[in-house]
C-alpha cells in the first residue's frame, strides 16, 4: 500500500492529487508552474507533499503525468528543424493541405506556415499504387540525393511520408534504412509508424508534428524520470494520453504523438468520472485554468472521442478525447486595440508575472483580476496559501483601462468578465450546433482554477439549468490521469467494399490487431490483470468524402456477418444524420481496436443527507451583477451534503473560488459537489 499520485502542468499552477491506498481519501495540492525549467514545479510540489502531508517520497507506488510540453513546443515552434521525403512530384502536400482557410467566415484569414518549410522537402523516385502494389521501385540514389539536401540545409531530423505508405510500408521503411546508413546522426521518423491512415496530409502533418515534438518531449521525460528516482520516487512515471489512457514514460519518449494533448484529456477523464458517480446523462465539461478555457461533451459519463483535435495552428489526425478551445482562462490580459476597443486575451500573463493581484510583478489586468477588483476574489487564501490576494493591485491595474475608457473601476472589471464570457458563448454556441446538441439539457461540470468562478455567468447566457462543481474543481485534471485506464488504439487501414470477401479479411485483420493490443498491454505496459477490446471499423456509403466510425460486435466480426455491419452502419447514419439508405454499397476505410486495463480508482463516499439551510462564515461586500452587493460566504469544508444556500454567494476553498450571482440556488449533494441551479422564478 502507498500514494497513488497524478499531476497535471497548467499555465498558471501545477496540481497534484494524492490517493492513498489504505485509507481511500484524497489529498490534493497547488504549486506554481516553471514554464522557465519544466519539471520543476513537480520537484517542489513532491517537497511540499511531504512538508504538508507527510507523505515519504519511497512512498508513492504509481505516479501520472499530463504534460503540455509536446503542444507548447507546436505553438512556440520550437521543435526540431525538420526535413521532408514525399513521392516525387508531392512536395507541396503539407502546403496545399486541404485548401481550406482557418475561419470561414474571414476572407482574409491565412493558412499557417507549415512546420516544415519548402525548401525542406525533397521528392524521392519511386511510386506504390492505391493497392499498395509497386508501380515504380524506390530509387536508392534519389534517397541519397535528398539525404544530402536535407544534411546541407541543416536538417535535424527526416519525416518520410510517401504515398499509400497506409497500404504498404515497403518503401518508407526501406528509404528510412537508407538515411540511418547514410545520415545515421539525423534521426528519421515514418508516416506509417506514427499512425498508418488514409489521406496523405492527414498522415504526413500528424507524422510531422511527432517529429517536431520529440527531442523536447524526450528530452523532458528522460529528465523527470531521473529527477523522480534521484529525490527517491521508485515508481516509474506514466503518462496520460491523448486518447484519455495513460502509458509508460519510456513508451512516451518514442511514441510522443500520442501524448500531445494529455493535459486537456485529463482534465475530461476526471469530469467523466464525477458525472458518472453522479449519475449526471448530459454534462459538458468547463476547464479554466490560467491560459485557456476548454469544453468537451460527456453522455453518460463517457467523453466523445474524435480525430483532427487542432493543436495549435494545426490539427492532428489521432485519436483523442474531443475538446475544443472556447476562450481564455484566468490569467488571459485584458487590453485596449487602437480603436479603444476592450479586449480581453489571447495573451496571458501565465505563471510569472502572474495576475497583478497575485504579487508576483504582474502590472497587466487579468480576468482574474476583473474578479478580485470587484471584491469576489480574495476573500480568503488561494492556491494552498501559494496566493494571497492584493486587491488593491487588482483595482489599480483595472483602474488603468477604466481611466482610458472613461469607465469606473467597477464598470471596466464587469465588462472585462462580459467580454470573456461573450468570447466562450459564441464559441460554445458553434460547437453544440455541430454536435446536434441543446446546452438547455446538459448539466456544466465546472473545474480548473478558473472554472467554478465563471460557470455560473456562461451557463446563464447558455440557458443551461444547472453548473455542478466537484470537491476538488482545482485539481480534477490531476485526478483524471490519476483514474485514467491503461489504453491504447490500434488502426488497421483496409479501403474496401464491405462484402463476403472483405468480412474474411477483416476478421483475419482484427485478429492481428487483437495480437498487437494485447501484447502491448502485458509486455509494454506489464499489466497482468483483466483487459477490455472495443471493436470499431470507420465506414461510409460508396461516394461519401468522410467516414463514421462504428462499433462492431465481436460475434459478428467472427462470423463474417455482412448484414449484421451494414446494419450498425445504417443505425449509426441514421442516428447522426437523420437518416439512412439500406441499399447503397458501403465502404470499409479502416478497422480500429481500443485495448483498456483497469486502473484502481478512489471510492468517493456517499454520504447521508442532512436537508437545513448552510452557515455563511461572514458577509462580504462585493460588486456583482451592476451593483454593490452583500453576499454571504461559505467555506467550502464546512457545507454538510443536504445544505442549501442562495446566492449571491462566493464558496471558498483551498483551490478554487465558486461564484454563486443572484437568482441561483445551491444544493450540495450526497457526494459533496455543488449543485448550481436557476430559481423557479428565473
Amino acid at each position: 500500500m502507498g500514494y497513488r499520485v497524478g499531476v497535471d502542468i497548467g499555465g498558471s499552477f501545477t496540481d497534484f492529487a494524492l490517493f492513498d491506498e489504505a485509507t481511500q481519501s484524497l489529498k490534493t495540492l497547488k504549486v506554481f508552474s516553471r514554464p522557465d525549467e519544466p519539471g520543476a514545479e513537480v520537484l517542489e510540489g513532491i517537497r511540499l507533499v511531504g512538508e504538508r502531508y507527510g507523505i515519504r517520497p519511497e512512498e508513492v507506488s504509481y505516479f501520472t503525468h499530463g504534460t503540455t510540453v509536446g503542444i507548447n513546443t507546436v505553438i512556440q515552434r520550437k521543435g526540431l528543424r525538420l526535413a521532408l521525403f514525399t513521392t516525387e512530384h508531392f512536395r507541396d502536400v503539407l502546403e496545399i493541405a486541404r485548401l481550406k482557410i482557418p475561419d470561414m467566415y474571414n476572407l482574409l484569414s491565412k493558412r499557417a506556415a507549415p512546420l516544415i518549410t519548402r525548401d525542406l522537402v525533397f521528392g524521392v523516385t519511386g511510386r506504390l499504387r492505391a493497392d499498395g502494389s509497386v508501380q515504380d521501385e524506390l530509387d536508392e540514389a534519389s534517397v541519397a540525393r535528398a539525404v544530402e539536401g536535407a544534411r546541407a540545409a541543416g536538417a535535424e531530423g527526416i519525416v518520410i511520408s510517401f504515398l499509400h505508405a497506409y497500404r504498404n510500408p515497403a518503401h518508407e521503411l526501406a528509404a528510412k534504412a537508407i538515411v540511418e546508413r547514410l545520415a545515421p546522426e539525423i534521426p528519421v521518423f515514418c508516416s506509417n509508424e506514427t499512425w498508418p491512415i488514409i489521406r496523405e496530409y492527414e498522415r504526413t502533418i500528424t507524422a510531422a508534428i511527432g517529429a517536431y515534438v520529440q527531442p523536447r518531449v524526450a528530452h523532458y521525460l528522460g529528465s523527470l524520470q531521473q529527477a523522480l528516482k534521484d529525490v527517491g520516487v521508485t515508481a516509474d512515471p506514466r503518462l496520460t494520453k491523448s486518447n484519455g489512457g495513460v502509458m509508460t514514460a519510456e513508451q512516451g519518449k518514442n511514441q510522443c504523438v500520442q501524448m500531445i494533448l494529455s493535459g486537456t484529456a485529463s482534465g475530461v477523464i476526471g469530469a467523466s468520472y464525477v458525472a458518472e458517480i453522479c449519475g449526471i446523462e448530459r454534462c459538458m465539461s468547463l476547464d479554466i485554468g490560467g491560459t485557456s478555457a476548454d469544453v468537451a461533451v460527456i453522455i453518460g459519463g463517457q467523453p466523445q472521442y474524435g480525430v483532427g483535435e487542432q493543436i495549435g495552428e494545426f490539427q492532428i489526425f489521432i485519436p483523442s478525447v474531443s475538446v475544443s478551445s472556447i476562450g481564455e482562462g484566468g490569467g488571459s490580459i485584458a487590453w485596449i486595440d487602437a480603436q479603444g476597443v476592450l479586449k480581453v486575451g489571447p495573451e496571458s500573463a501565465g505563471s510569472r508575472p502572474g495576475p497583478a493581484c497575485y504579487g508576483r510583478g504582474g502590472t497587466r489586468a487579468t480576468i482574474t483580476d476583473a474578479f478580485a477588483a470587484l471584491g469576489l476574489v480574495g476573500l480568503s487564501e488561494i492556491g494552498y496559501s501559494a496566493v494571497t490576494i492584493d486587491r488593491a493591485a487588482a483595482r489599480r491595474v483595472v483602474g488603468e483601462l477604466a481611466e482610458a475608457l472613461g469607465r469606473t473601476i467597477e464598470q471596466t472589471a464587469e465588462a472585462i468578465i462580459r467580454i470573456a464570457v461573450s468570447g466562450m458563448y459564441s464559441d460554445v454556441s458553434a460547437l453544440v450546433s455541430r454536435s446536434g446538441i441543446d446546452p438547455r439539457e446538459f448539466s456544466c461540470l465546472a473545474f480548473g482554477g478558473a472554472g467554478p468562478m465563471m460557470a455560473c455567468f456562461l451557463a446563464r447566457e447558455l440557458g443551461m439549468q444547472e453548473v455542478v462543481v466537484p470537491t476538488t474543481p482545482g485539481v480534477l485534471s490531476a485526478l483524471g490521469g490519476l483514474i485514467a485506464d491503461l489504453k491504447s488504439d490500434f488502426i488497421k487501414t483496409l479501403y474496401a467494399d464491405l462484402d463476403v470477401a472483405t468480412a474474411a479479411v477483416i476478421r483475419t485483420e482484427f485478429a492481428m490487431l487483437k495480437e498487437r493490443a494485447v501484447d502491448w498491454l502485458r509486455r509494454d505496459q506489464g499489466y497482468d490483470g483483466t483487459y477490455a477490446l472495443k471493436y470499431s471499423a470507420e465506414l461510409r456509403y460508396r461516394g461519401q468524402s468522410f467516414e463514421i466510425d462504428t462499433a462492431l460486435d465481436p460475434d459478428t466480426i467472427a462470423a463474417c456477418d455482412v448484414a449484421a455491419m451494414a446494419a450498425s452502419f445504417h443505425r449509426e447514419h441514421e442516428r447522426i444524420y437523420g437518416h439512412a439508405d439500406p441499399h447503397a454499397a458501403i465502404q470499409v476505410i479502416s478497422l480500429r481496436i481500443i485495448v483498456s486495463g483497469k486502473t484502481a480508482k478512489p471510492d468517493f463516499p456517499r454520504r447521508k443527507l442532512q436537508p437545513g439551510p448552510a452557515s455563511s462564515t461572514r458577509q462580504a461586500e462585493v460588486w456583482l451583477d451592476g451593483a454593490q452587493r452583500q453576499i454571504d460566504l461559505y467555506r467550502r469544508a464546512d457545507l454538510i451534503p443536504g445544505q442549501t444556500f442562495a446566492g449571491p454567494a462566493v464558496v471558498t476553498q483551498d483551490d478554487c473560488t465558486t461564484v454563486v450571482p443572484p437568482g441561483y440556488v445551491t444544493r450540495v449533494d450526497e457526494y459533496a459537489n455543488l449543485r448550481i441551479t436557476r430559481e423557479a422564478a428565473q
